[in-house]
């Protein structure tokens, strides 16, 4: 597997006019993720609607190309959707870059996120693709919580900032 299966048009779009990094105002939840191994350090804010559902999503931060597009592309993909979808969409993805097969209808939800499959042949770059999509679940996980989605302070409703696990550790 080269770096062509990887460096997609659809990845390199993402990371040249990413249409979601920015602080975004108002934000319900924000939530920092970190990926020691690789130098990828994310924020993610999620502003919800007065239904419940995911209004707004951005994110800030440095990182490689690829937890940079796949940063912006999750952003793209959850708007619009509950938390519950949106975790369920986290859930999708870490089982496609960890290499589980996924039925048509699930590659169907990831949208264009699909292109990082191949990433599953790749064990040191999971973590990098991975690492918004592990911060958005530990971030709507607390959400579910009154305190994380009431008040102003974006600082008080934000758990500790995820760490990118290793494709081996079962997290």
């Amino acid at each position: 597997m080269g770096a062509a299966d990887l460096y997609t048009p659809a990845l390199l779009e993402h990371v040249s006019h990413p249409d979601y990094n920015y602080e975004l105002e108002g934000a319900t939840c924000s939530h920092e993720g970190i990926n020691p191994s690789c130098g990828d350090d994310l924020t993610l804010h999620v502003k919800l609607g007065d239904d419940g559902a995911i209004e707004d999503a951005s994110w800030t931060g440095v990182g490689c190309a690829v937890s940079q597009g796949s940063a912006d592309m999750m952003s793209d993909l959850v708007i619009g959707r509950t938390p519950a979808e949106a975790k369920q969409l986290c859930n999708l993805f870490g089982r496609m870059v960890r290499g589980e097969t996924l039925s048509d209808t699930e590659r169907e939800e990831l949208d264009e996120a699909i292109c990082l499959e191949s990433i599953s042949h790749m064990p040191a770059r999971v973590k990098c693709a991975e690492l918004a999509w592990r911060t958005l679940d530990e971030m709507l996980s607390g959400a579910t919580e009154p305190s994380s989605t009431e008040g102003d302070d974006a600082a008080a409703n934000s758990p500790a900032p995820a760490t990118a696990a290793s494709p081996q550790d079962g997290r």
